[in-house]
């Protein structure tokens, strides 16, 4: 056991000094479990447990930001598809900033948002036209399985997806630093 706490020490010492701020704790199976993000967020942006990669649910950057003094959000001007293809770069992003890819992902949940301009029926043509841009691909060959559902609204009120992924590491490659 003191072994394991001072790797643990070790090892957020070292992402400590690199700027970033988890936590990091073993698992009742023994496993280490990190969590990243800002210390001070409501909830953890990704969390590694063991060789997996767990992110939290990610939609597209805003086409436009909130307006305080009209009282109005940040929002979309895009529909599904440009939505789920801003999504998915951003995961990528995510991913890449803990050394996974595309490829690394295992798991995917879409939540869509019925699309007023399809009669309140969620795009899933315009969320698979922009799946398979990135998955399934001579480029990028892996598929993740995946589940699909409708919800009544997201976070952002125009926003029409929001993607949650689970990435595995394999063992021959090399962890983030």
């Amino acid at each position: 056991m003191k072994i394991r706490t001072a790797v643990a020490a070790l090892y957020i010492v070292g992402t400590l000094s690199a700027g970033v701020l988890p936590s990091a704790g073993w698992g009742q199976s023994g496993q280490v479990i990190r969590r990243v993000g800002p210390e001070n967020a409501r909830i953890s942006s990704v969390v590694w447990v063991g060789d997996t990669l767990y992110v939290s649910g990610t939609m597209a950057p805003v086409d436009y930001p909130a307006d305080r003094a009209k009282g109005t959000p940040a929002g979309y001007k895009g529909d599904t598809r440009a939505q789920a293809i801003g999504a998915i770069r951003s995961i990528e992003i995510v991913l890449k900033q803990q050394g996974l890819g595309l490829g690394d992902i295992v798991q995917m949940q879409a939540f869509l948002v019925g699309d007023p301009a399809k009669g309140g029926v969620m795009d899933r043509d315009g969320w698979d036209a922009a799946y398979s841009q990135f998955f399934g691909t001579e480029e990028q060959p892996n598929k993740p399985v995946r589940a699909t559902v409708q919800v009544s609204r997201t976070v952002i009120p125009t926003g029409l997806i929001e993607i949650m992924v689970v990435a595995a590491r394999s063992r021959a490659a090399k962890p983030a630093e």
